[in-house]
């Protein structure tokens, strides 16, 4: 009777985690850490040109991670040579060391607003760049092998629901 119960919360659990509004998206596991000279690059599916969209960065983090922020270096590279890049800061824990996210153990994930609203008018092939770009205090060169970020990625959903 106790497996049977397990099994099903597991079920529930997996099934509540479906996201029905994202019509884009994916994930890259980060094996070793995040090299500060690999950028992670997606190549965006082609949408809707007049439809306006939400777009999301997806991280995990583990509790090896070291800081309370995360600083990105976001890049869309539009089909027709236009780039657009973005320098972000997130807060990945509360003022008490607890990390935001969700999730069960170990593992949070954030979902992170990106863009809000934004239409691809152009076809074609769209890549979407991420890097991180944290230091530590006082130094001027970043950390080169960034710990504790598992996975990042990305998802895309229409605006306005």
């Amino acid at each position: 009777m106790h497996r049977f119960f397990w099994v099903f919360s597991v079920v529930v659990l997996l099934s509540a985690c479906n996201d029905d509004r994202m019509i884009a998206g994916e994930m890259l596991s980060l094996k070793g850490g995040w090299n500060k000279e690999q950028p992670v690059v997606f190549t965006i599916p082609e949408l809707d040109s007049v439809q306006p969209y939400n777009l999301f960065l997806q991280v995990r983090n583990s509790n090896d991670y070291p800081f309370n922020n995360l600083f990105l270096i976001v890049s869309m590279e539009f089909p027709h040579g236009k780039t657009v890049t973005d320098t972000l800061e997130y807060r990945m824990s509360h003022p008490t060391g607890e990390w935001m996210g969700s999730g069960i153990g170990s593992i949070k994930e954030h979902k992170l607003w990106y863009k809000e609203g934004v239409t691809f008018p152009e076809t074609g092939e769209y890549l979407l760049r991420i890097e991180h770009a944290l230091r530590n205090n006082g130094e001027v060169e970043g950390v080169s092998q960034l710990k504790g970020i598992t996975d990042i990625g990305y998802s895309i959903e229409p605006a306005g629901q």
